[in-house]
């Protein structure tokens, strides 16, 4: 995959790529939709028409799919929990453990569905992770292990305490070996961008698709989600983005290969992560339109401001507007529009990954 790249500190760090594939063959098991429709808290999150922040870009709209109120709990990663669980338990007598390793919202949400279906659940946390998050789990029952390290190293731990008889490993990023319950976590957030594009089409009457969406991105599962979705329905731009502390896609793509980069500490605590998923890889490498890190301050003010527009972003739900700021504005803006072919009338989509209830914003 053909790169640039701009290091210049006013936008961040930008890497563009120009796709390998334009069709992507990759599919989404249809039923992880229907399970999700079937359950007593589901409705369709919203989808908020931005106009002033399309106005502030110089584009044709920005609307932004709110993930805060997710089947009862404040982040998207419910709907790939609750599907993976349901998958992964089916068939299995006896009483169970969920395990994962996470760094707030996927704990939580297989906590809560893994005690939904009357199983135990040991969930490890990797340094960084904010007091309130790790207690918020502990209050949907689960026992919670604080791993001293990196994600990398809570994953590990959770991976071995998974192979203990009547344990089961329900982690979102895969490795080799590990690959068909990630797969599943994937398929249950193929619902985020289906909703969107019914939600779109109403909203439009028809006359608007995504041409850009911007994806908070940790392993790379959500964006392995949208990469399959817009590389099979429509042809939308899409750019990951990162905290500047935990970036590894852009290393990823330069070796050539899933690389491990040494994370830091970032307010965007549900991105921190340090390596890829090796399930998304293959869709990151041929499909990535761009990759885009920032700091945490352009976060925390893009989630302020998004609350002024009464949505209430956490600091991941704010990097998306962060990141169209630096990719959209500023010096150097008309050569990364001309890539990603972003104009007057194009639609950007922002995922709002959590609520700022998930994550607590610094003021």
């Amino acid at each position: 995959m053909e790169s640039t790249t701009d290091k210049n500190a006013a936008v961040g760090t930008w890497h563009a790529y120009e796709r390998t594939s334009t069709s992507i063959p990759a599919t989404v098991d249809a039923r992880a939709r229907a399970f999700h429709e079937s359950l007593n808290d589901y409705k369709a999150t919203a989808l908020i028409d931005l106009p002033a922040l399309a106005a502030e870009l110089s584009i044709g709209r920005v609307v932004a799919k709110d993930e805060s109120t997710r089947l009862g709990l404040p982040a998207f990663k419910a709907l790939g929990a609750s599907w993976a669980i349901h998958r992964a338990t089916e068939g299995l007598s006896g009483p169970l453990t969920i395990v994962t390793a996470t760094d707030g919202n996927h704990g939580r949400a297989v906590a809560r569905f893994a005690r939904t279906l009357g199983h135990s659940v040991s969930i490890f946390t990797p340094d960084g992770v904010h007091p309130s998050a790790v207690q918020a789990i502990r209050d949907e029952g689960a026992r919670v292990q604080e791993v001293g390290g990196s994600y990398d190293d809570a994953v590990a731990a959770a991976a071995s305490a998974a192979t203990a008889p009547g344990h089961v490993l329900v982690q979102d990023t895969a490795w080799e070996g590990y690959e068909k319950i990630p797969g599943w976590i994937v398929d249950g957030y193929a619902t985020l961008f289906a909703e969107a594009d019914e939600q779109l089409i109403a909203l439009t009457a028809g006359s608007a698709s995504v041409d850009l969406v911007l994806v908070p991105t940790g392993v790379g599962s959500l964006l392995q989600a949208a990469l399959t979705h817009y590389r099979s329905a429509g042809d939308a731009r899409v750019v990951s983005v990162e905290p500047t502390e935990a970036a590894c896609i852009a290393p990823s793509i330069d070796a050539g290969e899933p690389v491990t980069v040494e994370t830091g500490v970032t307010v965007m605590s549900g991105l921190n992560c340090g390596t890829p998923s090796l399930l998304a890889w293959p869709l990151i490498r041929d499909g990535l339109d761009g990759a885009m890190s920032l700091d945490d301050e352009d976060a925390i003010r893009a989630a302020h401001d998004l609350a002024s527009l009464s949505v209430a972003a956490g600091p991941c739900g704010g990097s998306g507007l962060a990141a169209a700021r630096l990719l959209l504005t500023g010096d150097g803006a008309a050569s990364r529009r001309w890539h990603l072919g972003i104009d007057s009338s194009s639609t950007l989509l922002l995922i709002i990954t959590e609520g700022s209830d998930a994550n607590p914003l610094p003021s």
